[in-house]
């Protein structure tokens, strides 16, 4: 074999020289723009009043691809910057039927103590569009729908927006449209803020486990994610920035959970992704409970109990409060394994209410909700 001469290795140094540079600085261009050009209008949900817009948060004029967003978010700060923030972060695919309930959460609170963000299908009506103290909230969104990963990319994308926005959020919330408060902010900015855990509900052994982690096929999830480390959850939770940096760095899991299901009854990557995430990398870095209420009893097509306008009163406010999140590290019948110590940290948030109920919720918000 002929070895190269110097002058052949200089001039092949030469010539692919500009390539190098140009690739270096399109993506210290691309990253930078991200950086600096955050707030813009992007595009607007399909809506039935065409006099009506809607403004999105963005990061540039033009819809990055997820992965550049990712890279962007897990360069942001690992330590938030005072004071810390609470992220509120709502995936939704209808209007925001509770906003006036949220409006009077968030009154008089200084805005140097919480975020709010908003990914909305774009394939969906919101009239009347967010306004208020939701207005230029919107991320850059993209359609989704049950039995399919596009729920967890947009999580995903939530969290990637927000850690890009403001080095201050610490502690990132997920809800959805039907969720309610069922503490004062103050509340649950004091019980979020100084933990240092994340709180999300991973529980192992659960009925049909095993199907949901075979749900892309039989060994697709092998050899990334076995069975022994395949988590479920709920779908709500509340994040560390150390955890939501975890989530925008991950290359590994997360193309596992991306493969579309075959078998669509077990599909829920939403439910399972995060936990499985969590329990993989850091399991001693959460409460593994979910501090969002939700009713299961006597469910079983996939939805909760959703309650309705009659239901509405002071005492399921006291009664959601009063109820006690199950653990990862306690059976089905709430005893604790290994000898490790019950817990009983407080419900801050429940779902599903109807959208009927948010006048008996308002009739009640300052003397019940509210009042701790």
């Amino acid at each position: 074999m002929l070895s190269p001469k110097p002058l052949s290795l200089l001039c092949a140094l030469l010539l692919s020289l500009p390539l190098v540079i140009l690739f270096t600085t399109t993506t210290t261009i691309t990253i930078t723009t991200i950086t600096t050009t955050f707030y813009s209008t992007i595009h607007t949900p399909k809506k039935s009043n065409p006099n009506q817009t809607t403004t999105y948060l963005s990061t540039t004029k033009d819809e990055d691809e997820d992965e550049t967003l990712f890279i962007v978010a897990n360069q942001t700060k690992q330590k938030p910057t005072w004071p810390r923030k609470l992220a509120f972060m709502f995936l939704t695919t209808t209007p925001l039927s509770f906003a006036s309930l949220w409006e009077s959460y968030f009154n008089q609170i200084p805005k140097n103590l919480f975020n709010i963000y908003i990914h909305a299908d774009p394939t969906f009506s919101y009239d009347p569009p967010f306004s208020g103290i939701f207005s230029n909230r919107l991320i850059p969104s993209k359609p989704t729908a049950r039995f399919s990963p596009t729920l967890t990319a947009a999580a995903r994308r939530l969290l990637a927006r927000a850690l890009i926005d403001d080095s201050s959020n610490y502690i990132f919330i997920l809800l959805s449209s039907s969720c309610i408060p069922l503490h004062s902010f103050n509340f649950t900015y004091q019980t979020l803020i100084n933990s240092n855990k994340s709180f999300i509900e991973i529980l192992n052994n659960e009925t049909g486990s095993h199907d949901r982690w075979a749900a892309r096929g039989p060994h697709t999830m092998l050899p990334t994610v076995k069975f022994e480390d395949f988590r479920v959850g709920s779908q709500f939770w509340a994040l560390t920035r150390k955890h939501a940096r975890l989530v925008v760095s991950d290359g590994q899991i997360w193309p596992k959970f991306y493969i579309p299901c075959v078998r669509y009854d077990m599909c829920y990557p939403e439910e399972n992704y995060f936990p499985t995430l969590i329990n993989m990398w850091d399991p001693e870095g959460s409460v593994n409970a979910t501090l969002t209420h939700v009713d299961w009893k006597g469910r079983h097509d996939g939805h909760p109990r959703t309650y309705v306008a009659s239901e509405i009163c002071p005492e399921l406010i006291w009664a959601l409060r009063r109820d006690r999140p199950r653990y990862g590290n306690e059976n089905v019948h709430g005893d604790s394994v290994g000898g490790i110590l019950r817990r009983r940290d407080l419900f801050l948030f429940a779902r599903k209410f109807s959208p009927d109920c948010l006048q008996p919720l308002m009739e009640m918000a300052d003397s019940v909700i509210f009042h701790d």
